[in-house]
């Protein structure tokens, strides 16, 4: 269900408006109180929250029944007032106020720079489609969740675009990742478009209801004429003399080639499953697949199973299916470090979603508050400090206790089995792989019913799963939960730039790099999204840095077009230059602590997949292409390199 905000001037049921008033987030809803009333006695004790431990949204803000009581009532007054008419005091809080209110809304201090990302969710554009203007195209590789809103972001400038996707359906991951157990460790109203607000059902989406999500969206948008599925790209060569792309595409074993001004891939970085190459897998009897690749039929009623792998697919595999498998096995290389989530499964009430429908401000300050939380908070602690006395277990102070609070947890859930403990514990530090969060992992593995085996897999028999230590685990389901090609980027299509190289040439199997994670040299009017230096791999909404990069591409390709210019390459000095600054700030963070080994970094120990900056200072690296760091062509002029212009 799409949700929108109502008209000030339809009053809702007041009855109805108390009960939502009665379930809101109290540090969100002193921020709304303040805008419509502009009172500041609402950031002052006794009102003001508590600060929160972890991931925690602070729901009560730690205030008294007393205080949480009046915070409610004059809520209520308020916005039964603004429902009549009456206008918010502060539609838009000065810099100062702004300030002041994040830092009370979260209870730590806030840079202020975040603010103008604050103004942005309290002023959400309402953008139209424009008419579609002639003579610019662009292919768009992938319907997930980057290629779709590419696809929303061109139109809204009139650029024509064709989506082009290999599978069924759209959705891209959450298409083809149906295994039990799927879905977002982002809260829901984060892992959401700024412009397509939605009533979600639970507080983490589960993997169906964030496909319905992204169908309805493209549904709202009027995306289906630009999308053509069950075609596969199969190669884009730059043609210099056309200043354009030759697009070369297969559907029912039927090849067309077409030309583009512009490409951009949004084939994302887990796309790719990682198939072990462990002996015995064509000889094991039973079903044997990739986690992607769950099998729609499949019944793991009464069945022993074996899980390879403990990662993020595994972390939501186990839980769900581990009471209905006469035995489950579980095959870890290395433990994760997993926090405490208290919402995980929870369903979000209807008062919730009137809340966002009919309160003015509280979904842009709920949304912030999450961002806040999920996104950047704990960017400082993933900073290497050189003076701490106790790098073998954390990285700084902050990090240690990061670690403490983590190992109490697990300590808490597998009280009594110091087997597990033992098994469980990571011995590096926080963050150092992705971070996961309880789902029941914990009380999944403390089953009599489920086997923690922390020897690695090193061949199927035909009945079975053999471990390092010579161990045979019998099994009538194998599941590979061991991850994609993720350093692999862009390599399902072959790319052929200016210079004639190809773009897995220039990058090898697993060293990627692009500025700004977007464009890269050779390749010109190629743009990336979710490509090398992208991931958000301390948490976090990914749809915001897709938003980041999609907006930097789409107003780059309208200033283009503007200005009467048919080509725009990346400077290698400037994207050299990024690349330098990219990878120093990297050494400085937990991934390339010597004790943590994770799927971010190559074989020389370069860290291809995740960006070292914080949300902002990439939505700030993004906000404006400047058409400085582009060698540029016009149209139809000579394509020679000395021509080019700056």
């Amino acid at each position: 269900m799409v949700l929108r905000m109502s008209d000030p001037m339809i009053l809702p049921d007041e009855t109805r408006l108390r009960a939502a008033i009665a379930d809101a987030n109290v540090p969100t809803l002193l921020m709304v109180l303040v805008q419509l009333t502009g009172d500041l006695q609402w950031l002052e004790p006794p009102y003001q929250p508590t600060r929160p431990r972890g991931l925690d949204d602070n729901s009560t803000g730690g205030l008294s029944e007393r205080d949480q009581t009046a915070v409610r009532e004059a809520a209520v007054r308020a916005i039964l007032r603004w429902h009549d008419g009456a206008p918010p005091a502060l539609p838009m809080p000065d810099r100062e106020l702004m300030s002041r209110m994040m830092q009370v809304s979260v209870s730590e201090p806030v840079p202020p720079e975040y603010g103008l990302l604050l103004v942005d969710e309290l002023s959400p554009p309402g953008v139209e489609p424009a008419p579609e203007a002639p003579g610019f195209s662009v292919a768009v590789i992938g319907a997930g969740v980057s290629g779709l809103l590419a696809a929303v972001r061109l139109r809204e400038v009139g650029i024509s675009c064709t989506v082009f996707e290999r599978d069924d359906d759209i959705g891209g991951t959450w298409y083809y990742n149906g295994y039990p157990g799927a879905g977002v460790d982002t809260p829901s109203y984060i892992y959401s478009y700024s412009f397509f607000p939605w009533d979600w059902k639970t507080h983490f989406g589960r993997r169906d209801d964030v496909l319905e999500y992204l169908r309805a969206m493209a549904d709202d948008c009027g995306l289906s004429p630009c999308i053509e599925l069950r075609t596969t790209v199969s190669s884009a060569v730059y043609d210099a003399a056309a200043q354009g792309w030759s697009v070369t595409t297969v559907r029912d074993d039927v090849s067309r080639t077409r030309r583009f001004d512009a490409v951009i891939s949004a084939v994302g970085q887990l796309n790719v499953p990682s198939i072990p190459d462990l002996p015995g897998l064509a000889d094991f009897r039973g079903p044997v697949f990739h986690s992607s690749q769950w099998p729609a039929d499949l019944d793991v009623t009464g069945k022993r199973v074996a899980v390879i792998g403990t990662g993020a697919s595994a972390m939501q595999i186990v839980p769900a299916i581990a009471s209905r498998t006469s035995h489950l096995t579980v095959f870890q290389r290395s433990p994760h470090w997993i926090a405490p989530s208290a919402d995980y499964f929870g369903e979000v009430r209807p008062t919730v979603h009137f809340l966002m429908a009919h309160v003015p401000y509280y979904r842009a300050w709920y949304r912030w508050r999450l961002g806040w939380i999920f996104n950047d908070k704990t960017h400082a602690s993933l900073q290497i400090d050189p003076e701490w006395p106790h790098p073998e277990r954390a990285l700084n102070a902050v990090n240690d206790r990061h670690r403490a609070h983590f190992t109490n947890y697990l300590h808490q859930q597998l009280a009594g089995r110091p087997d597990l403990q033992a098994k469980a514990l990571p011995n590096y530090p926080p963050f150092g792989k992705r971070m996961l969060l309880d789902n029941g992992w914990y009380t999944a593995i403390r089953r009599d019913d489920v086997s923690l085996e922390t020897s690695r897999a090193v061949a199927l028999t035909s009945s079975g799963v053999r471990a390092a230590s010579g161990t045979e685990h019998p099994a009538d389901v194998v599941v590979l939960a061991t991850g994609f090609e993720s350093l692999k980027l862009v390599q399902t299509v072959e790319i052929r730039g200016r210079s004639g190289q190809t773009l897995r040439e220039l990058w090898g199997d697993d060293d990627g790099w692009a500025y700004l994670g977007v464009t890269t040299p050779d390749f010109p009017n190629l743009f990336f999204l979710y490509g090398p230096g992208t991931s958000a791999g301390a948490g976090g909404s990914y749809i915001f840095l897709a938003e980041c990069q999609v907006n930097y591409v789409v107003s780059l390709l309208d200033t283009m077009r503007s200005r009467g210019l048919a080509v725009a390459e990346v400077r290698r000095e400037i994207s050299d230059a990024y690349k330098t600054k990219l990878d120093a700030a990297h050494a400085k963070m937990v991934w390339t602590h010597p004790g943590v080994s994770n799927y971010y970094r190559n074989e020389k120990g370069r860290v291809v997949t995740n960006s070292p900056w914080r949300f902002i200072d990439y939505w700030q690296m993004t906000r404006s292409p400047d058409l400085a760091d582009f060698e540029t062509e016009p149209a139809g002029e000579e394509k020679s390199p000395r021509s080019r212009q700056g």
